[in-house]
């Protein structure tokens, strides 16, 4: 008896890391968290076992994702991974202590997250989509679809910090080619219903779509948007092409994900976020 007290104590006493998960886009789990999970699978955590996951989806609402983020430091998590920029904004003005991995961002140096890639110097580290050559291939792609294009748009969502880079990338290979670029920028939802006219009225032959979690959200509108107003688009991965964009070029992201579990599974042996460098995506597709 007094053995299976001992042993029962024991069990109680081992403790089961428990990881925040924030992301501006909506339930059910997308195919980067279930490339996360199945990350953490690959390196024996078990969901519900020896690891505990808490889920929390922004909906799109960016005043929601702050709540959310204070909620993971509430419930103090040990480590919290952040799905967009958006969510590491917010989880990074929620804590200083817990450790922050970013699944995917644009530019963490240029955002301000880390002091450099190879010493990110605080409590974020993670994994990146900068590539110089990334966003002006997407325009190179574009000129041999279409050989007379010479007015071309681009949408972002200047609340997502990461976007400046991979915008002025765009520009710079719209000089190269020399096009006539149109940027739209849109906050929200509705605002795409005002920026594809817009863009139609101005002439725009096609768009680019910067990546971003508002429009992960908004795939199928965009590009029944871009169908209605006959803009070819193109984006940086191909979940938009599935809905109905007509090209990607860009890192695979589940891929970004997949590797994000090996930054929890060092951090929770021991590992500050700190001494972990940045890592870049080493696989493409079209």
């Amino acid at each position: 008896m007094l053995f299976a007290i001992c042993v029962l104590v024991q069990a109680q006493t081992i403790k089961v890391p428990r990881i925040g998960y924030l992301t501006l886009g909506p339930p059910p789990p997308s195919a980067n968290q279930e490339a996360f999970r199945d990350g953490l699978r690959q390196l024996g955590y078990i969901e519900g076992q020896n690891i505990q996951v808490e889920y929390r989806y922004g909906g799109g609402k960016l005043e929601h994702l702050r709540e959310l983020a204070a909620e993971l430091v509430s419930l103090k998590v040990d480590v919290i991974v952040a799905a967009n920029t958006q969510s590491i904004d917010s989880a990074r003005q929620a804590t200083h202590t817990i450790p922050i991995v970013f699944a995917v961002t644009f530019d963490p140096v240029e955002s301000g997250f880390v002091t450099s890639l190879a010493r990110p110097g605080g409590n974020l580290t993670g994994l990146s989509t900068v590539n110089p050559d990334a966003a002006a291939k997407r325009v190179e792609l574009f000129k041999e679809v279409i050989p007379r294009l010479s007015r071309l748009a681009v949408l972002r969502n200047p609340t997502n910090s990461g976007s400046r880079f991979p915008l002025i990338q765009t520009e710079e290979g719209a000089r190269q080619f020399g096009m006539r670029l149109q940027l739209l920028e849109a906050r929200t939802a509705d605002d795409l219903d005002e920026i594809f006219p817009l863009a139609s009225s101005q002439r725009a032959e096609a768009l680019i779509v910067i990546v971003d979690a508002l429009f992960i959200v908004e795939q199928r509108r965009i590009s029944d948007l871009g169908i209605k107003y006959r803009l070819p688009e193109m984006f940086d991965t191909r979940q938009f092409v599935e809905a109905g964009g007509l090209i990607s070029y860009g890192a695979n992201l589940a891929d970004l994900f997949r590797r994000a579990a090996s930054y929890v599974d060092k951090i929770l042996k021991g590992a500050k976020p700190a001494d972990l460098p940045v890592e870049q995506p080493t696989k493409f597709e079209l």
